[in-house]
């Protein structure tokens, strides 16, 4: 019975998904090597390439996001304001070999890639044949 009572405001705040899990959402990533590069993957849909933040500090890499949106919706009887927040950070301990003056990021259609070029030296050690005595 409180549930049909209640279910106008629930359904404004609520949005069918707890507020607890809205705000505890991290994108997943994917990452990815080859004998090049390292990728890294974000499906971040929803944003703007201005959204994000990404920075290298030693030999750490941190790639953070910030939106915040408000909606207004005017009836006869009210008016509702709705605000949405929402921001995430990851951050990544880099590997030696990769180049953190050649890190390349792009977003495009909800996803964010990162590519982490190796260096040269790594490169040439990357492949390598070992005999089986």
């Amino acid at each position: 019975m409180f549930e049909d009572i209640f279910k106008p405001w629930n359904e404004w705040f609520d949005s069918g998904t707890s507020l607890l899990n809205r705000m505890l959402t991290v994108p997943a990533v994917n990452i990815t090597e080859t004998k090049d590069d390292f990728n890294l993957s974000f499906a971040i849909p929803g944003m703007k390439k201005d959204d994000f933040d990404i920075n290298v500090d030693g030999n750490m890499l941190t790639v953070s996001c910030e939106k915040e949106e408000t909606r207004k919706e005017h009836d006869q009887k009210y008016t509702r304001k709705e605000y949405n927040y929402s921001s995430f950070s990851r951050s990544f301990s880099l590997p030696e070999e990769v180049s953190k003056d050649k890190i390349q990021a792009s977003y495009e259609d909800g996803v964010l890639t990162l590519q982490l070029p190796k260096k040269e030296e790594a490169r040439k050690l990357a492949t390598r044949s070992i005999m089986v005595k």
